[in-house]
C-alpha cells in the first residue's frame, strides 16, 4: 500500500468515482479509490431493490451521431473507448441493475483503473498536508484533495414515534407472495415506495402509500427522480376502486403489537382528522442521505436538505472544508429536483466539469476552448451547431452551458460545458462580456398539463412566442460582470432540431449583433 500522498482521492467506486478515476488518470494526475465492497457498484448490487432500473436505455435512435446516441443512453459513462457503451450490455429500455453492474466492472478492468476493494474509510481527517482517510484495517490514505463519491447510502428515517419497528426497503423480503391476503402500509411517495406497492398489487388484500406531500410525476416536472410511469401501475389500483389508497398527510405514531400495527395517521385533506388504522405490515421507504459520519468534527461538512445532502460551492466544493470535493449523485445538491445532477446521464457530465475545474485550480491546466469569429453570423452558426448536438446541454439543462466569451479587439474564446453558477465567477469571464448557452424549460412548465388539448401554448418555430416556450429550447444570455444585459429564447420544435436558418439561425444572430453593438447592448429580451 503506497504511503505518500496521493493528489487526490476519492471515496466511492461508483459510476461516478469511476468516471472522475477514469479522467484523472488520462490527465496523468495521481489518484485513487477507495471501495467499501468487492466490485464497482456495491449499491447497485441491492437497489433498486426489485432490480428494474428507471434509467432509459434506448438502443435504435435512428441516428449513428455517437454525441446525440449518449441523450437516449442513460447509463453509459464517458469514455475514449466508442465500444465501452451501456448499450451493448442490454437492449431493454428499462435495463436490470445487474447489467449496469456488470458494465461498471467491464469500465474499471478496461482503464485498470486504481480501485482498493472492501476498503471501507472508516475515519476522514484534515491536516496541513490534506486529508486522511483511516480504512477498516487501520491504513491511513493520505491526499491533498479529497473526492467524495458515495452517493447516498443511509437511509432517511423522519422523526415519527414507533419508526424503528417497521421494515426498511433496503431489506424488506421481495417475494410477493410473502404479503399474501396481508394489509401493507407503505411509508413514502416516491420511486422506491410506488415500485415496493406494484410489486405487491396480486397479493396483498391492501395496500395504502402514504406521505405528507403530493406525488409529483416526472412526465409533468420533468425531474426524472419524481414518480415515473414505469412505477405508477398502483395509481391505478387507487383511482379504480381496487381496495388501495394513497393517503396524504403525517403519520403521526407507529405501534407495533401481536396482532400487527396500530397506526395513527392525520389526513391532510379532510380537516387533520386523525384515525387509527391497522396493518399487517409496515414498510419504511423514505429515501437515502449522505452518510457523514465518518468525518472528524474539525472537517464535518455542512449539511442542507434536511441534513441529506452537503452544501456545496458552484465548483462542487463543500462550502466549509476547502479541498472537499463531491461527485456523482451528491452533486445534485446544486440543482435538487430541478436537472439531472443526481442521475449518470447528469452527473457523467458534471463530473467532467469537475475534473477541468480541478485542472485549472491545482495543475495550471485551463478551461480546454476554441477561438471563434467574433463576428455575430460566426457565433450564432457555433451556437446552433453546439445546441442541436451536445448531449451535455440536453441532459443538464439549466445547470450546464457552454460559455463565449468576447473581448475587444480579440477573437471569441468558446468554452463548453461549465456549470452556469461557475461562469459567474471564474477567472475566464472576469472582465469581459460573455454569452451562457444552455437547452432549458419554461420557468412554469411543471404547471401545466402536457396532455391537456385545451391548454394553448406557443407554436413550434414560432419567434415572436418564444420567449413564452414551455418546453425545452435553447436560451441565450449577455452578461458582464455577472450582470444579465439580455436574454435570447429560440423557437422551440417538435424534433428538437433548432436549425431553421429563418426561425432560429436569422433571429439569434440579430440579437447577437445587437448585443455586440455598445450602443444597443442590453436591449435585448
Amino acid at each position: 500500500m503506497r504511503k505518500e500522498t496521493l493528489d487526490c482521492l476519492i471515496i466511492g467506486a461508483g459510476p461516478a468515482g469511476l468516471q472522475l478515476g477514469q479522467l484523472l488518470q488520462s490527465a496523468g494526475h495521481d489518484y485513487r479509490i477507495l471501495e467499501s465492497g468487492p466490485t464497482p457498484g456495491t449499491f447497485f448490487r441491492t437497489f433498486p431493490r426489485h432490480r428494474q432500473l428507471i434509467s432509459i436505455n434506448k438502443v435504435h435512435t435512428g441516428t449513428t451521431d455517437p454525441e446525440l446516441n449518449l441523450r437516449m443512453d442513460w447509463n453509459s459513462l464517458l469514455s475514449p473507448d466508442p465500444e465501452l457503451l451501456f448499450t451493448r450490455y442490454s437492449k431493454r429500455y428499462f435495463p436490470h441493475a445487474d447489467d449496469l453492474v456488470r458494465y461498471l466492472a467491464d469500465y474499471a478492468e478496461t482503464f485498470k483503473l486504481d480501485i482498493a476493494y472492501d476498503t471501507r474509510a472508516q475515519r476522514i481527517g484534515r491536516g496541513p498536508d490534506g486529508f486522511t482517510v483511516t480504512d477498516q484495517h487501520g491504513q491511513d490514505h493520505h491526499a491533498r484533495r479529497l473526492v467524495m463519491a458515495t452517493g447516498l447510502t443511509r437511509a432517511h428515517i423522519p422523526d415519527i414515534p414507533g419508526i424503528d419497528t417497521v421494515e426498511d426497503y433496503a431489506d424488506v423480503t421481495v417475494d410477493p407472495e410473502d404479503f399474501t391476503g396481508q394489509r401493507v402500509l407503505i411509508l413514502g411517495k416516491g420511486n422506491s415506495a410506488l415500485e415496493t406497492a406494484d410489486n405487491l398489487v396480486e397479493t396483498a388484500a391492501v395496500i395504502h402509500v402514504a406521505g405528507p406531500h403530493s406525488i409529483r410525476l416526472a412526465w409533468n416536472t420533468h425531474y426524472v427522480g419524481h414518480l415515473r410511469a414505469v412505477n405508477n401501475n398502483f395509481l391505478d389500483t387507487y383511482q379504480l376502486k381496487s381496495q388501495n389508497a394513497l393517503l396524504d398527510g403525517d403519520v403521526l405514531s407507529i405501534d407495533k403489537g401481536e396482532d400487527g400495527y396500530r397506526v395513527r395517521f392525520s389526513f391532510a385533506r379532510a380537516d387533520e382528522v386523525v384515525k387509527e388504522l391497522r396493518y399487517d405490515r409496515v414498510i419504511g421507504c423514505t429515501g437515502f442521505r449522505f452518510d457523514a459520519s465518518a468525518f472528524d468534527p474539525d472537517c464535518r461538512p455542512e449539511l442542507v436538505i434536511n441534513d441529506r445532502f452537503a452544501a456545496l460551492s458552484p465548483a462542487y466544493e463543500s462550502v466549509n472544508i476547502p479541498g472537499l470535493y463531491f461527485a456523482g449523485t451528491l452533486m445534485q445538491q446544486r440543482d435538487f429536483k430541478k436537472s439531472t445532477g443526481g442521475f449518470i446521464h447528469g452527473f457523467r457530465y458534471a463530473v467532467r466539469a469537475l475534473a477541468r475545474i480541478l485542472d485549472e485550480r491545482y495543475h495550471d491546466t485551463p478551461w480546454p476552448g476554441r477561438d471563434l469569429d467574433a463576428s455575430p453570423a460566426a457565433l450564432a452558426d457555433a451556437v446552433v451547431d453546439r445546441v442541436n448536438r451536445s448531449s451535455a446541454l440536453w441532459q443538464q439543462f439549466g445547470v450546464l452551458g457552454d460559455v463565449v466569451v468576447v473581448r475587444t479587439g480579440e477573437a471569441a474564446r468558446h468554452y463548453e460545458e461549465m456549470p452556469v453558477a461557475y461562469a459567474h465567477e471564474c477567472e475566464l469571464t472576469q472582465g469581459a462580456d460573455y454569452f451562457t448557452i444552455t437547452l432549458e424549460y419554461g420557468p412554469d412548465h411543471d404547471k401545466v398539463d402536457p396532455f391537456d388539448i385545451t391548454v394553448r401554448r406557443p407554436a413550434q418555430n414560432s419567434v415572436a412566442q418564444a420567449f413564452d416556450a414551455a418546453y425545452l429550447h435553447p436560451v441565450i444570455r449577455h452578461f458582464r460582470a455577472g450582470e444579465l444585459l439580455g436574454t435570447h429564447h429560440m423557437a422551440e420544435n417538435l424534433e428538437n432540431e433548432w436549425n431553421d436558418p429563418d426561425v432560429h439561425t436569422a433571429p439569434l444572430t440579430d440579437f447577437l449583433a445587437r448585443e455586440l453593438d455598445p450602443q444597443t447592448a442590453g436591449t435585448g429580451r
